[in-house]
């Protein structure tokens, strides 16, 4: 009981530095991604780039999902109750399932505007100059953003971080992108920057599809990746008493795992002595991994050793 009592000190632990991880990280796109959208999106009307309203847009759907992010971390740390007896950390895979859906609204919106602009060329306008400056300065912070909120989700194992993450370092793709439309523009291509729009469109499509199609495996209860799993089945392995494991299964339970095994023990083994056994395996796991549970149950194994034995 007093080996549980540590664990779970030590999930509160682990998940309140992810919260206040993700807080701040969080915070901190909202400030810049609230400076970049105004900035863009006035600039961009005033100076006739769609490439940079387009991109503007995207910057506030940013704004969007980091109040999704803080919501979700918030309702994530929520202790085990009557009705969710493992925590509320599939709000996590809720809120990275909601940015995708985001994420492909707000990419066909800009494929539908880019692709009327080019179907009309005589609507589309000369750029000004600052308009590039705008664009490459919103390149240096996003990029520079990215940097910052991967490191920070890496750190604390968060899945929800690097959605977020990778999210901003979309924004400084579609950036580039904007900033050679608009040169294009200025040197007298004129369709360039609804065509830097339409190739921002297809990459916030993209993102979006793979953090949608990501959550929905999370939240059907996707295994654990392989690789962790076979760490998990050295460990299970190597621990004194075990013979031998199977039917191990495992599934996602927001950024955590959840564990399910049969242990072989000794058939000749007290209820007591294959318990500790049970004890001592699944406390190995929990220490080790990013694992929430292990639900453990005993199987006698028989030996040739143990029949022939007295």
């Amino acid at each position: 009981m007093i080996e549980k009592n540590i664990t779970l000190d030590e999930h509160d632990n682990e998940s309140h530095e992810r919260f206040h991880a993700a807080r701040k990280s969080t915070w901190v796109s909202v400030i810049v991604n609230c400076f970049l959208s105004l900035g863009q999106i006035i600039t961009g009307l005033f100076s006739g780039s769609q490439g940079l309203i387009a991109d503007g847009i995207h910057s506030l759907s940013d704004l969007v999902a980091d109040f999704v992010v803080l919501i979700a971390n918030n309702k994530s740390r929520k202790a085990v109750d009557a009705d969710h007896h493992y925590g509320h950390y599939r709000y996590e895979n809720g809120a990275s399932l909601i940015l995708g859906i985001l994420l492909l609204l707000v990419g066909t919106g800009m494929l539908w505007s880019a692709i009327n602009k080019i179907h009309n060329p005589e609507s589309i306008a000369q750029v000004h100059i600052i308009a590039l400056w705008v664009a490459l300065s919103a390149l240096i912070f996003k990029e520079l953003l990215f940097r910052y909120m991967l490191a920070v989700a890496i750190r604390v194992k968060s899945s929800m971080l690097v959605a977020n993450a990778w999210h901003a370092r979309s924004d400084a793709a579609s950036s580039l992108v904007v900033a050679l439309g608009i040169i294009g523009n200025l040197l007298g291509f004129k369709f360039l920057d609804p065509v830097a729009a339409l190739i921002v469109g297809l990459i916030v499509i993209k993102m979006g599809y793979s953090f949608t199609s990501e959550a929905l495996h999370d939240l059907m209860d996707r295994a654990a990746d392989s690789e962790i799993e076979d760490k998990i089945k050295s460990t299970l392995l190597s621990t004194e008493g075990v013979i031998g494991i199977h039917d191990l299964k495992t599934r996602k339970m927001g950024d955590f795992i959840i564990v399910d095994v049969h242990l072989d023990v000794n058939s000749h083994l007290s209820v007591k002595e294959g318990h500790d056994i049970a004890v001592l395996a699944r406390n190995r796991v929990l220490k080790n991994f990013n694992v929430l549970n292990v639900m453990t149950h005993i199987d006698p194994y028989e030996s040739d050793d143990n029949i022939s034995s007295p």
